[in-house]
């Protein structure tokens, strides 16, 4: 009988300890961006504000993490309407038949004390390609008004839109394929 209660109470335990917890993006302290070189002289940035992430990881240190992404395209900004608008025409985006994109991790990799490669496949404009970021963990803290605990990422990364078959029309001379990412995300636990 004692075998069956220290068994069963070690099974607990590593169960527990295997047990997974959610984070959600807060999406007033988190920007997604990105940045693309017009005609090889100057960067252009904007941003997509119409953010869903999940983070599930069962070990403080995140080295197990799966992360989920999803932006809303119609929800880009690059500071000009009449540019926002052109890229969300069939030239580019496509928001109306290509209304998200998004992001699901296949792997979470420790590669330093607080630095991580993110491999995962990326969707966008109906293309599923897959793409390696870099995330820094900036920290954890509890955050005295919702008393949850917060995680902070840096995450950076470079793509190409030929990839994705985005803006074929624009030549690398005008608009550069490589398209830099710069994430600044907040998740809250629970």
């Amino acid at each position: 009988m004692k075998k069956i209660i220290l068994s069963t109470a070690a099974l607990l335990l590593a169960t527990a300890a295997t047990f997974a917890q959610d984070w959600s993006i807060d999406k007033a302290h988190s920007q997604v961006m990105f940045g693309i070189t017009h005609l090889g002289v100057n960067t252009i940035t904007g941003n997509f504000s119409g953010l869903t992430a999940t983070l599930t990881s069962s070990k403080d240190d995140f080295s197990d993490a799966a992360i989920t992404f999803t932006a809303d395209v119609s929800t880009i900004n690059t500071g000009n309407e009449q540019r926002n608008t052109h890229l969300k025409s069939a030239d580019f985006f496509d928001a109306t038949q290509y209304g998200t994109l998004t992001f699901k991790s296949t792997s979470f990799k420790k590669t330093g004390d607080k630095s991580y490669t993110v491999t995962g496949d990326l969707t966008l404009h109906g293309v599923t390609k897959p793409v390696t970021l870099t995330a820094v963990l900036n920290g954890t803290t509890i955050n005295p008004q919702s008393k949850k605990t917060i995680a902070g990422f840096k995450v950076t990364g470079t793509i190409k839109r030929s990839d994705f078959g985005i803006g074929g029309n624009f030549p690398a001379a005008m608009l550069s394929d490589e398209v830099v990412l710069n994430a600044n995300t907040e998740f809250a636990k629970g």
